[in-house]
């Protein structure tokens, strides 16, 4: 799940936010399949999840979502989400807390990938290319940070409810009832969310985008 408020872009900005936000979401939720069954549970593996194909991890309103951000630079979206048994991970809490973890944790893999060419073959790559490379960096480490937020139903909140000690998940279990509205919340009152966001991306984004010659637009 990703949201964000910014600026508007032109059309191959768009055009390449959009596959940069089909291919984090992808490799994002694939992790998260994977890493559940590498720790027991079977159940995306039997819905067909672990695939590296978009389709299995499409979700039509939250793709529209996606959409929305790429040509307003406002929204919310997110793939899929992937199904997980906490009874039958190893760990059960922090079985869920790793698994949950996989997918911001891709992102910033991927985030750190395409930083490579940028920095070594800028000045020979055709516009359209350096955009979508620059959007893939930025996306990445945009959906890792939003999803690790720690309110549910985003990453952040199985990760915290995961590595806290036991007490503690009384009290952060019922927050799920309400997450959705406390996020939507977030989102449609950029000048609270927008600067929660930018918070958290900011630093990872600059230290990776250090590396590039040049400024790199956003």
């Amino acid at each position: 799940m990703i949201g964000f408020s910014g600026a508007r872009a032109d059309a191959t900005v768009i055009i390449m936010t959009i596959l940069a936000f089909v291919i984090a979401t992808t490799v994002h939720e694939f992790c998260h399949a994977w890493s559940a069954l590498m720790l027991g549970d079977d159940t995306a593996q039997r819905q067909g999840r672990i695939t590296l194909n978009p389709v299995a991890h499409f979700d039509p309103i939250g793709f529209l979502g996606m959409m929305l951000i790429a040509v307003a630079g406002f929204g919310i979206g997110w793939g899929r989400p992937v199904p997980i048994n906490p009874a039958r991970l190893r760990g059960r809490q922090r079985g869920v807390a790793l698994t949950a973890l996989a997918g911001p944790a891709s992102n910033v893999v991927l985030a750190t990938l395409f930083v490579i060419p940028l920095r070594f073959g800028q000045a020979d790559l055709p516009y359209a290319a350096e955009v979508f490379l620059n959007r893939m960096v930025f996306v990445n480490i945009l959906l890792a940070s939003f999803n690790l937020i720690p309110i549910p139903p985003l990453d952040g909140h199985k990760i915290l409810t995961g590595i806290l000690p036991d007490f503690w998940y009384p009290y952060l279990a019922p927050l799920e009832r309400y997450g959705v509205l406390i996020l939507l919340g977030l989102i449609m009152i950029g000048r609270i969310g927008q600067p929660i966001l930018v918070s958290m991306y900011a630093p990872v984004y600059g230290l990776l985008t250090s590396l590039i010659a040049g400024p790199v637009p956003l």
